[in-house]
């Protein structure tokens, strides 16, 4: 555990080298301005009682104790997967300041809706709720003096230097500050917040590497802690996922990266995912989706063709049966169906996961998307051109890749059917750019 005393001291290094990064930025953009989941532990009809559990007296000096938190936290992720988002969030919101898995979970469902969206103010607003989520867990997590600083460089130290609060706390943090490194790519993509993000990453994955040891201690000990099983699948989902991601970049890149400290292992990532998966906690279900996210999706994009739609249909069947109408759980359905082939069966639920909920209309641009490419592949021009334009008109992702999809598509219908549409495919293959944004996309 030496490097929890010490990190205390790197993270404040990193946060001058941000804090100095940002001023640069800041200044930047003044100059240019003046020249121009355990899914199943709560029902989802305990929530108005958890809410009305959770109306304590508000102060300040409020805290929120571990089991609340996470009981409240899992209520949420219930209602997000049956696609009541604005309850998830209005659940968590009162105590988003003063519980860490409130923090956590809140500011999770922000940042997924600014991905979702690409909307500047959704940006914005997922970065402030995400840096209000560190500051609660920071809250949380032991406070360390310059003296046991200085001690645990010396010794690994002893596990009871952190309390079960204080383990969770890292966990949240770690998870924070992942995602806000991955916000932090989608807001600009410049040199600046390259380096930050890359901070982030590498303060988040030096903690869940810290915590992966601390839960081999606790196992070789038999060390009787009340919420093990949560502390145990959060590491399982972070240390997981890490392996994963490092594991699928180039080789060049993996040896680069290991010289500096990363390391990656498929085998491994999959394997503490299923363990996470198959445990009992809030995140098993997190650890579920993820992998259904490596078969149904990463594999197919990299090419890697390690697809095992055997598994992943095994994972969604418990979700399928709970959720029949969450549009998480039908989108993951569908894209098994597609990749087994069946085209009109995938078509069938990729439509149905449109119509089961109008709040997110962003889920409904990823539904967009496979639908078009399913008309494409029968040959259905004209309604795969239906779905393009569509996804021209309502989503920001790429609104030049969806032009010049459009155009290919209008290229393929006889002339009438191109003039019906009072397109002009040679103006849209000829300045994608110019099309997207008179679309009001660039």
């Amino acid at each position: 555990m030496a490097l929890l005393g010490s990190r205390a001291e790197l993270e404040a290094d990193e946060d001058v080298f941000e804090d100095a990064l940002e001023t640069i930025s800041i200044s930047s953009h003044s100059d240019m301005a003046t020249s121009s989941l355990h899914f199943a532990s709560c029902d989802t009809q305990q929530a108005p009682r958890q809410r009305g559990a959770s109306t304590v007296s508000s102060s300040s000096s409020t805290k929120v104790d571990l089991k609340s938190g996470l009981e409240e936290c899992a209520v949420a992720l219930n209602l997000f997967l049956s696609n009541k988002f604005t309850d998830a969030l209005e659940l968590l919101r009162p105590w988003a300041k003063e519980s860490m898995y409130h923090a956590l979970g809140y500011s999770t469902i922000v940042v997924l809706q600014a991905v979702l969206t690409f909307e500047q103010q959704d940006i914005q607003n997922g970065i402030s709720a995400m840096k209000d989520a560190l500051q609660t867990c920071q809250k949380y997590r032991k406070k360390y003096t310059v003296v046991e600083s200085f001690s645990s460089l010396l010794s690994r130290g002893s596990l009871e230097q952190l309390s079960e609060e204080e383990m969770h706390a890292e966990i949240c943090y770690a998870e924070c500050l992942l995602q806000k490194a991955a916000l932090t790519f989608v807001q600009d993509e410049n040199m600046i917040n390259f380096i930050k993000g890359g901070l982030k990453i590498r303060t988040s994955y030096q903690i869940y590497k810290e915590c992966l040891s601390i839960l081999h201690e606790i196992q070789k000990n038999k060390l009787q802690q009340e919420f093990f099983y949560e502390f145990e699948g959060g590491v399982k989902l972070g240390s997981g996922a890490f392996n994963l991601m490092l594991s699928l970049l180039p080789a060049r890149i993996i040896r680069l990266l290991e010289f500096i400290g990363f390391s990656g292992n498929r085998e491994l990532g999959l394997l503490q995912l299923r363990e996470g998966a198959s445990g009992r906690s809030m995140r098993s279900a997190l650890c579920c989706l993820t992998i259904l996210a490596f078969h149904t999706y990463i594999s197919l994009i990299l090419g890697t063709g390690e697809v095992n739609v055997a598994e992943a249909e095994r994972l969604l069947a418990p979700f399928l049966q709970q959720f029949p109408n969450g549009s998480l759980v039908l989108f993951y359905h569908a894209r098994i169906e597609l990749l087994k082939g069946n085209l009109e069966e995938a078509q069938e639920v990729f439509q149905k996961c449109v119509s089961v909920q109008e709040e997110w209309k962003q889920f409904h641009h990823l539904c967009y998307w496979e639908l078009m490419w399913i008309n494409v592949f029968q040959q259905n021009w004209m309604q795969a051109y239906y779905y393009s334009d569509l996804l021209c008109k309502e989503s920001k992702w790429s609104k030049a890749t969806y032009v010049f999809l459009k155009a290919a598509i209008l290229s393929m219908l006889p002339e009438e059917d191109v003039v019906a549409t009072n397109e002009n495919v040679v103006t849209l293959f000829r300045f994608p750019g110019d099309a997207a944004a008179a679309a009001g996309g660039l």
